[in-house]
């Protein structure tokens, strides 16, 4: 069975040492499974994305196009990185009316990405963006998928295909 994990790259906060983006998704996780909702909300979305790259690899090789197959999974995993960022972008969480979102921080504008601080009301869980920026996608039993040289820390959700 073809199993894809989400997770993040683990990255260092330059402004708070020390704490990495693995670290804000195992807490934002525990706290909110924000990433738990979105393969649940998505999972269909998810699985035809995963279903047209292996397709469209399948194609692609049978016409002779060399290295078809990691592109295709590779396409795959960028769609599904780019749902991920819209998913918190658009708030989907808030509207669905999950407990605690949105949250206290983004009501208020918390951001570390302003002068002050503080700025009008914002979607939960992007403060920086680096947890958004930073989720990856990859795959056991899809080529392709598998390697991409990346450190991943913390929060690894699998959803079976």
């Amino acid at each position: 069975m073809a199993v894809l994990h989400l997770g993040v790259i683990d990255v260092e906060y330059t402004n708070e040492p020390g704490k990495t983006t693995g670290d804000v998704a195992e807490i934002l996780e525990a706290k909110y499974h924000v990433m738990e909702i979105f393969s649940r909300e998505h999972g269909q979305e998810i699985a035809d994305t995963v279903a047209a790259a292996m397709l469209g690899a399948v194609e692609a090789e049978l016409m002779g196009a060399p290295n078809a197959g990691t592109s295709g999974e590779a396409q795959a995993a960028t769609d599904i990185q780019n749902m991920f960022q819209d998913f918190l972008s658009h708030d989907e969480m808030a509207h669905m009316g999950y407990p605690g979102v949105p949250t206290a921080a983004a009501l208020k504008g918390k951001s570390v990405r302003f002068k002050r601080k503080k700025g009008n009301p914002r979607p939960s869980f992007i403060d920086s963006g680096l947890y958004q920026a930073s989720m990856r996608v990859w795959g056991d039993d899809l080529p392709g998928m598998t390697e991409y040289g990346w450190a991943f820390a913390g929060l690894e959700n699998s959803i079976g295909a």
